[in-house]
């Protein structure tokens, strides 16, 4: 046993060159959307290939959250897409005179776009339709939410003034529009999105898209936005592609954990990411030149940066 032990134990790569165990708490995402399994199946890999090392996921309430458990030194390592990310690095917005300077890339991930869902028949061609309506802006402090207050002020909609609010989440929301309890909802996740194809297949709901002056507005004024289009048929019934904006969704981790560790987690990551395609499709839209682009301006971490290098990816 002791033989087999040793045996196994040689097919691992080092997690940190002192030799003593490191825990990481890794806050994912709820537990009905794309990030929560990918996080487990991440620990999972983490945990099997690298020696000393137990990173521990669990479900959260997503991006916001994360960063919050991160700065109060409650979580190491965790999922945002980088709009969040730039106002916790950079102390705007929500994370007002609670700047969070500590926070590193340690990769980019795939990009999430903004999907912004209409129940046919409620008169609703373009956002600025929005105003009045009933509509689901996400639940209060998540990514979708922060995305609405952004967006909807670029038709000139007050928000949450000018549109009667529902802050609930991607299921929740679903149901409202099955019973006709709201006219639309903002979704903020990789593509294909279970979320969006409910309210398509079910609720009589239709994608809509951000018209190209606003788009390129917005992407003036807030660096992490990239245009996306989603390509027709990626959901039943759409004919038509959707233009739209996206924002890059990462992992990221605290600057003091080590970089050894961190250059270890990130070799392992993508050396077996075929390991993690049975988890989502999203995970095929990764690649490993990506990793370190639309990362608006935040830093990787050292020992992520050092792996980027040896691949070639990133300049020295």
């Amino acid at each position: 046993m002791t033989l087999l032990m040793l045996l196994g134990a040689c097919g691992k790569n080092t997690g940190n060159e002192s030799g003593k165990q490191v825990n990481l708490n890794f806050p994912t995402a709820s537990t009905t959307g794309t990030i929560y399994p990918l996080g487990s199946a991440m620990a999972n890999l983490w945990n099997n290939n690298i020696d000393d090392l137990r990173v521990n996921a669990q479900a959260s309430k997503g991006g916001v959250e994360n960063l919050n458990l991160m700065k109060e030194g409650e979580a190491e390592i965790s999922f945002a897409t980088a709009g969040i990310i730039w106002e916790a690095y950079n102390g705007e917005r929500g994370f007002k005179d609670r700047k969070y300077d500590n926070v590193r890339i340690v990769a980019g991930l795939y990009l999430n776009p903004n999907q912004i869902v209409v129940r046919k028949g409620s008169e609703i061609d373009s956002l600025a339709d929005l105003k009045g309506k009933k509509f689901a802006p996400g639940s209060v402090g998540s990514t979708p939410e922060v995305e609405s207050s952004i967006i909807l002020p670029a038709y000139d909609i007050a928000y949450p003034d000018d549109i009667k609010e529902n802050y609930v989440g991607f299921t929740e929301a679903i149901d409202l529009m099955r019973n006709k309890q709201i006219d639309g909802a903002l979704i903020q996740a990789g593509l294909p999105t279970a979320g969006v194809t409910e309210m398509i297949s079910t609720a009589n709901g239709q994608l809509i898209g951000i018209e190209e002056d606003i788009r390129k507005q917005l992407m003036e004024e807030y660096p992490w936005y990239t245009e996306m289009t989603i390509p027709a048929d990626t959901y039943d019934g759409q004919d038509k592609d959707v233009e739209t904006l996206a924002i890059k969704m990462m992992l990221m981790a605290d600057a003091s954990v080590d970089d050894d560790t961190i250059y270890e987690m990130t070799k392992v990551f993508w050396d077996n990411l075929g390991e993690l395609e049975d988890t989502h499709a999203i995970v095929k839209q990764m690649k490993l030149e990506e990793a370190v682009t639309d990362l608006a301006g935040i830093p990787l971490h050292d020992g992520a940066k050092k792996y980027y290098e040896e691949q070639g990816v990133l300049s020295e």
